[in-house]
């Protein structure tokens, strides 16, 4: 998902020489370093007794009373002896029938709150797939959103009903495992009015046309995915056709809107090519469409195959100074295909997994269509917004997120999923080097693909490609929160010739930000006659670093490549040592 957030970015590029000069925040680090052993973090993950292998989901509307006609068979597989019953998430389903496939035995059931609890006829083994199908009805008031025709930006769209899965919105139109660490294959019939088109996830088989005036549109997934992706979009559209390799790419726009898209989707074919260089990995499924709906909460959401993005967004293609945004929401998008659909967060502790490596590909995208600075502007961006953020929000929280048993606070204060996850990735990229960064993502991505990862899982990935422990480094980035604010000294003493630099950590330790960040820097020491870079590694909420120096440095300069993002940085002017 694309989070809707401040828009900063179209002033990306001026900000460098602003940062180098001595802005307040110029150098910023989400590093985190604590002398304080790490407490045992909860276990987030979902116990779970099957293994869900496919859904096959029928829908048709009532779209007056906004009522879903929902006709749902889950195939599964035991992951035990003696199982005997079937708990499904289910939120507000008025239930039909509930019968076993193929025979159509009806079986019993009983609902509870937000589940759906299936006695079979016997037990069974995890040998065995048990598939049972559900007929219902529902008035959802999340998962489905019927939206009436209207304008954005004046332009008239159709009446739309469009789908949001994530976090666990599924439950709300169709009885499943909703939790991202199940995945399975899936199939849909969706029935709409003649005349709309219906986008879908994974191929379109066929579209059959009905005798009331109704059209079904038959889409096969055979890639597993979480429930939260599950997705369609119903309402009246142009489409624009595209390909990449054998790989079919559908823009989905409304009517006399056929201009904005080709302004904002014309880099999708360089995006793919250049996640597949980067990554090592092949775009993994058999088609990439992007369609816009109104009144969409987010920016937009990585429905596999078919990601859905706000129209008023998309909008500001046609504007100069909305494009760079535009570019970000479909690179973001896009790169969850790799980071989120392909390889998937466990559980909503690691959401950073998925969100932050979309939002680092945002500038790794800029970074090779118009080079470093461009990049490093934008990862600046990020950290300052996570700065920002995390010294006002209320609900502050590490990148593994402690309050993830709440899912409808996961997305509270986003700053730190996103943009903080982000400034992370691209520290851990200069912390182990590009070459064994990308080794790395490659690693990682292989390893786990159609799977569900957690952070330990991209460390293992990164520690094998770089040969480096990187457990101070998850410790401080990942499971700490908050950020370092330094205040460096710099004195010269004349008569020894040493130059020493002091820096000293103010950042207020609390539950969640360290006393002490581990923070690996470079200091470039400028004098009249030529600079000189010196590494230092600081460990201790003050320390002292000492130098040689023929003449007195004109000026300091800390991370001179924003190789660490996230911190807050005073660089008092230079001192004169007291003479004895």
């Amino acid at each position: 998902m694309h989070k809707l957030f401040p828009p900063l970015r179209h002033r990306s590029v001026l900000r460098v020489p602003l940062l180098r000069a001595g802005f307040c925040i110029s150098t910023l680090l989400v590093a985190a370093f604590s002398s304080i052993a790490q407490p045992q973090r909860p276990n987030f993950n979902r116990a779970q007794t099957f293994d869900a292998q496919h859904y096959v989901i029928r829908a048709s509307f009532d779209r007056k009373n906004k009522k879903v006609f929902g006709d749902t068979t889950v195939s599964l597989k035991p992951l035990n002896n003696n199982f005997a019953a079937i708990e499904l998430d289910a939120v507000d389903l008025n239930f039909e029938s509930v019968k076993l496939e193929p025979a159509g035995t009806d079986l019993k059931y009983k609902t509870l709150p937000g589940k759906i609890v299936v006695t079979l006829d016997r037990a069974y083994t995890p040998a065995d797939v048990v598939s049972i199908r559900l007929k219902y009805t529902a008035t959802p008031k999340m998962g489905v959103y019927f939206v009436p025709a209207g304008r954005t930006a004046n332009t008239i769209h159709s009446d739309q009903i469009w789908t949001q899965g994530e976090p666990d919105e599924a439950r709300h139109w169709f009885p499943s495992f909703d939790f991202p660490s199940d995945k399975a294959t899936t199939e849909q019939y969706i029935t709409a009015e003649k005349g709309e088109t219906v986008v879908g996830n994974g191929e379109l088989v066929e579209k059959v046309e009905n005798n009331n005036g109704t059209d079904t549109w038959h889409y096969k997934m055979p890639v597993p995915l979480p429930v939260y992706l599950v997705s369609f979009i119903v309402g009246k559209y142009v489409k624009l056709e595209e390909t990449y390799k054998n790989i079919p790419l559908g823009f989905y726009i409304y009517p006399g809107r056929e201009q904005t898209a080709r302004r904002a989707y014309p880099d999708t074919v360089d995006m793919m090519r250049y996640l597949e260089e980067k990554t090592g990995v092949a775009f993994p499924y058999n088609k990439y469409d992007q369609t816009v709906v109104a009144n969409f909460t987010a920016g937009g959401m990585e429905n596999i195959t078919a990601t859905t993005m706000a129209d008023s967004f998309i909008f500001l293609a046609d504007e100069e100074f909305g494009r760079s945004q535009v570019m970000d929401l479909v690179s973001h998008e896009l790169a969850h295909s790799w980071f989120g659909n392909l390889v998937t967060c466990r559980n909503w502790a690691e959401l950073w997994l998925n969100e932050g490596f979309a939002t680092f590909m945002e500038a790794a995208y800029r970074e090779h269509k118009y080079g470093r600075e461009n990049y490093i502007a934008k990862v600046l961006d990020d950290a300052v917004q996570y700065i920002i953020n995390d010294a006002i929000s209320g609900r502050r929280h590490s990148l593994f997120n402690l309050r993830a048993n709440k899912v409808s606070e996961l997305f509270d204060n986003s700053s730190v999923t996103y943009q903080k996850g982000g400034a992370v990735v691209h520290t851990l990229r200069e912390q182990v080097g590009d070459q064994a960064f990308w080794r790395g993502v490659n690693i990682y991505l292989n390893r786990h693909k159609f799977a569900s990862v957690e952070s330990t899982d991209l460390r293992a990935a990164m520690e094998e490609a770089s040969g480096q422990d990187l457990k101070w480094f998850f410790d401080q980035w990942v499971y700490s929160g908050g950020s370092p604010k330094l205040t460096v000294r710099t004195i010269y003493d004349q008569r020894t010739k040493k130059l020493s630099i002091v820096v000293i950590q103010t950042q207020k330790p609390d539950a969640l930000t360290p006393a002490v960040f581990r923070l690996p820097l470079e200091v470039i020491v400028k004098t009249s006659g030529s600079d000189k870079a010196e590494r230092i590694d600081v460990t201790k909420r003050t320390q002292t670093f000492t130098f040689n120096a023929a003449t007195r440095p004109t000026e300091i300069v800390v991370d001179p490549q924003y190789k660490i993002p996230i911190k807050r940085s005073d660089i008092r002017p230079i001192e004169t040592a007291k003479t004895r």
